[in-house]
């Protein structure tokens, strides 16, 4: 198959670092890629690369003949003074006669990734970042492409908008290069893996769960040379020793299946043994809530709520954006007071509360000082860790851990923000968005602290993998002022957002039709439009059948001419009818008038 994209022979550099090192690679049209690697890694620069943003300083790269592309990346440019309308709708070129077929396009898929009440004509300058990326992303998910080339396209979208993006990419029909830390997201979407390392572009067939296998069995080969380099060295220094060659037998070798790689891998967590633990260390109270309510910018949150949060319970929170919870995490950590009903928290809680909102430090400080400035060692459950080990956990190595935290980016700066965290012992700890600019290196070292960690554990992420990893149980916030268990998880959250999002379609939709009708029956509601119409139809039968009726009458008067007493009788019941229809014409055209 032809390749609509070529590298060949690529480098670039920023400074002396060389991010790629003389790539070569192609992009087929049926290829859907995930890109995956450390922050810093190269990633997005191998995307600007490919797409043609940015030049490569040496190589070729090379794109077919009118190949439609665009590009998402993670900084948003949208046109001052814009609408939503205009940001998504003007680069298409759609013209007039099309515009109303492209509204509802547009509508579907801001609906889908979570924009239902956003109106086509909202100024696009009041939108925060997250919401600019949305309508970004929307102007290229509108548009007939060839390729699509997104940079964390599920950033800012909850559960239920990343799993609609990803059935809208695997509908389509173009080739997609994404660079994304979602791992479910990647291995549903994606048919091929390129990790970016060390200036090289390692490429493997299969999404997620297929490149992790082949990274362990690459690692357990280079761990087996490595054995048996040591081994010839430790035999030909024995060989030197005594003068005389050893006897040395031909070693065997054979790849084991994925079942093999695991075998002697423990399972992640034994959570009844955690649960104890956490008991001897919490007691039995750790953060109940009776009767709360709690209420934000005017709606119900919490309605009379009693819920339990106990020792070594695992909980993920999950809701579309704006549904309150980071308010209800602020209402468990203590930051935040209940608006009815009381908080209690139990009297050996060490809380710990990992926000969105970055912590400022001295900027001279270093990575390393930031940490033991908290302690110099820890114990997480089953580990044992220095400071500058758990700095490594995530992600700062020895090098790095003597950086000034006045130079660390957004995301360097919210893994030292977690680690100072662990650092405190705590044992209850509260999670907003821990996934936030993590990658995918740096998401399993947390999981991994967070498998053996014996507290209580609340998350909130639309990261549906760590979710499910770190996770025993599942609660939503729906809008109705509960907070719901789901024993089913994610799925059964799913499940109930399709139900509700029916229910309320059909609703906006009957509003919509009363709100269509009222415009056209001069200020009518619905309703009453509907009532009238039903009536108007009503009186056009009564005035048909006292026509036939007049005609019937008259036809008998014309008989009766020689019968005064008949002929007296039949012309009471004309007058009468007559009246009667009388009547009826006139308020049939009165609602006539009313419904223009």
């Amino acid at each position: 198959m032809v390749n609509l994209i070529n590298l060949e022979s690529v480098h670039k550099n920023y400074g002396i670092r060389p991010l790629l090192d003389n790539v070569s690679l192609g992009v087929t049209a049926t290829d859907r890629i995930g890109v995956v690697g450390l922050n810093g890694g190269g990633k997005t620069t191998l995307l600007e690369v490919l797409s043609g943003t940015e030049p490569p300083d040496s190589g070729r790269v090379s794109h077919v003949r009118d190949m439609r592309l665009s590009v998402v990346t993670q900084r948003t440019d949208l046109p001052e003074g814009a609408t939503v309308r205009n940001a998504v709708l003007d680069p298409q070129g759609f013209t007039a006669e099309h515009e109303w077929a492209a509204d509802a396009k547009v509508r579907s898929v801001l609906t889908g990734l979570g924009m239902t009440r956003l109106g086509l004509d909202t100024p696009v300058g009041e939108f925060s970042g997250g919401e600019r990326r949305r309508v970004a992303l929307a102007a290229a998910l509108v548009r007939d492409l060839d390729v699509l080339v997104l940079d964390e396209p599920t950033n800012h979208l909850d559960i239920e908008g990343v799993r609609w993006l990803a059935d809208h990419l695997l509908a389509r029909r173009c080739a997609l290069v994404i660079v994304t830390h979602d791992r479910w997201f990647l291995d549903t979407v994606c048919n091929r893996t390129w990790e970016v390392t060390d200036g090289r572009v390692e490429q493997y067939e299969g999404g997620y769960a297929d490149w992790i296998y082949a990274r362990a069995e690459r690692a357990r080969l280079a761990r087996q040379a490595e054995e048996k380099r040591q081994n010839l060295a430790r035999k030909e220094l024995a060989w030197l020793q005594r003068g005389a060659k050893a006897r040395t037998s031909k070693p065997k070798f054979r790849v084991e299946a994925a079942e093999e790689l695991i075998s002697d891998v423990p399972e992640p967590r034994d959570t009844v043994e955690l649960v104890s633990f956490a008991k001897r260390r919490l007691g039995k109270t750790v953060i109940e809530l009776e009767d709360v309510d709690l209420n934000i910018d005017g709606r119900s949150l919490l309605n009379d709520v009693t819920w339990r949060v106990g020792p070594g319970d695992r909980i993920g929170i999950v809701g579309v954006n704006g549904s309150g919870k980071t308010t209800l995490l602020r209402l468990l950590a203590g930051e935040r007071e209940p608006d009815g009903g009381r908080r209690i928290e139990g009297k050996t809680v060490r809380m710990a509360h990992l926000t969105q909102e970055l912590h400022e430090l001295p900027g001279n400080w270093r990575v390393l000082e930031a940490i033991e400035d908290v302690a110099k060692q820890v114990t997480l459950g089953k580990y044992e860790l220095s400071a500058s080990q758990l700095a490594e956990r995530f992600g700062f190595g020895k090098g790095r851990q003597w950086t000034p935290v006045g130079d660390l980016s957004g995301g360097e700066r919210r893994r030292l923000q977690l680690a100072r965290l662990l650092m405190d012992e705590p044992n209850v700890l509260v999670l907003d968005e821990p996934t936030n600019d993590l990658d995918i290196d740096t998401l399993q070292q947390l999981e991994d602290l967070l498998d053996g960690w014996p507290g209580t554990l609340v998350v909130v992420s639309h990261d549906r993998y760590l979710v499910e990893r770190v996770c025993d149980s599942v609660v939503a916030l729906f809008g109705d002022g509960n907070v719901t268990h789901l024993p089913g998880g994610i799925d059964e959250y799913l499940q109930k957002r399709e139900s509700l999002l029916g229910s309320s379609q059909q609703q906006l939709g009957k509003q919509a039709a009363d709100s269509e009708e009222e415009t056209k029956s001069g200020g009518m509601s619905g309703a009453e439009h509907r009532a009238a119409q039903k009536e108007l139809s009503r009186l056009e039968r009564q005035l048909d059948k006292l026509g036939k009726r007049e005609d019937a009458l008259h036809e008998k008067l014309a008989d009766a001419a020689t019968e005064p007493e008949r002929l007296q009788s039949l012309d009471a019941d004309l007058r009468s009818l007559r009246a009667e229809k009388d009547d009826l014409e006139s308020r049939w055209l009165e609602l006539a008038g009313q419904l223009g």
